[in-house]
């Protein structure tokens, strides 16, 4: 229902809740030198498949560019274009806090304490299960 509702706030930008989220990732202050595929990857909770061909769509409209890392050239670091940060800041911000304002309008203050300290908790618990099915050689090539 996130996936739906929320690609549908930012649908007239051309994104989806998927795109938004690695614009969200890479538009924070301490990545702005770009970040490898492996660490968006892993900072998006994502397998590095998943996010491929994803990044491989922005790139292609423009919004992301990949270039070799100057400390290791056998990985690419991801960073938002010009048009990417412009997407970011000027068309989807404000309609993604709009988005959340209007999910959360009936949820008191308490509600979302509550409801951020379960979803927390439960991402603890999924963590912990994909833990122990990687150490044990049962995870399915998804990185957590």
């Amino acid at each position: 229902m996130l996936h739906k509702t929320g690609t549908r706030a930012v649908a007239d930008e051309g994104l989806t809740t998927q795109q938004w989220a690695v614009l969200g990732a890479l538009s924070r202050e301490e990545v702005s030198g770009g970040m490898s595929v492996g660490d968006l990857a892993r900072y998006l909770m994502v397998s590095r498949q998943n996010l491929s061909g994803l990044i491989s769509r922005m790139e292609r409209d423009g919004h992301l560019s990949g270039a070799a890392d100057g400390r290791d050239r056998r990985s690419r670091l991801i960073t938002m274009t010009e048009s990417g940060r412009r997407l970011w800041a000027q068309q989807a911000t404000p309609k993604i806090h709009e988005y959340y304002e209007q999910v959360l309008e009936d949820f008191s203050v308490d509600d979302v304490t509550h409801t951020l300290h379960y979803l927390l908790k439960l991402l603890d618990s999924m963590k912990r299960l994909d833990d122990a099915a990687q150490a044990t050689g049962a995870g399915d090539g998804e990185e957590a």
